[in-house]
């Protein structure tokens, strides 16, 4: 039996049980800071990075501005701007520098987490928590059959596209003028 057959009911299981216990009102919250935003900056490493990396991406296609922290074309990040990190266990060490310079600039600041006790996400103005098995994180964590973080980096990836429907609904922005803001050049 193949780990497809064998294990794929119970990962779905994993990630149930992570989006249900995703609090609403921090994802209220959250959607409403970015459907507002002028300009979200949003940075993450590892595979956490990568969805973070897609929701800069997806969040873009709605028609807000929007840079990724790693790009060498990123500009300054201002207290009109929004910074949305991705930090799973919350204390990831280059990621709280980064926050750490990002904080005196006065943009408002959001990080998802699974450990929202962490120093970081304590000192974020807004946390989305993600309740899931992370790498190195510790609490009431959802546990996973799947090794290190892989069930945090699912749930954030699904988390984070739920809240791009939440977004674009709250800007008034049909799903199919996103479609028209994807890039043209592949």
């Amino acid at each position: 039996m193949s780990a497809l057959t064998e294990h794929s009911a119970t990962v779905v299981e994993e990630l149930q049980a992570t989006l249900a216990r995703v609090d609403d009102a921090q994802f209220v919250a959250v959607a409403h800071v970015l459907a507002l935003a002028e300009r979200v900056f949003v940075i993450g490493v590892g595979r956490e990075g990568l969805a973070a990396r897609g929701f800069a991406m997806r969040l873009m296609h709605t028609g807000t501005t929007v840079h990724w922290g790693w790009d060498d074309t990123t500009p300054n990040v201002t207290a009109d701007d929004v910074f949305v990190m991705v930090n799973g266990s919350g204390s990831i060490g280059h990621l709280d520098y980064v926050f750490g310079q990002v904080r005196p600039t006065g943009a408002t600041t959001v990080v998802v987490t699974g450990v929202p006790d962490a120093a970081t996400p304590r000192s974020a103005d807004h946390v989305l928590t993600v309740p899931a098995s992370v790498f190195h994180g510790t609490g009431d964590l959802v546990p996973s059959i799947q090794p290190m973080g892989s069930l945090f980096e699912q749930a954030t990836g699904l988390v984070l596209d739920l809240l791009v429907l939440e977004v674009a609904a709250r800007q008034g922005c049909a799903l199919s003028e996103l479609a028209a803001r994807h890039r043209n050049f592949e």
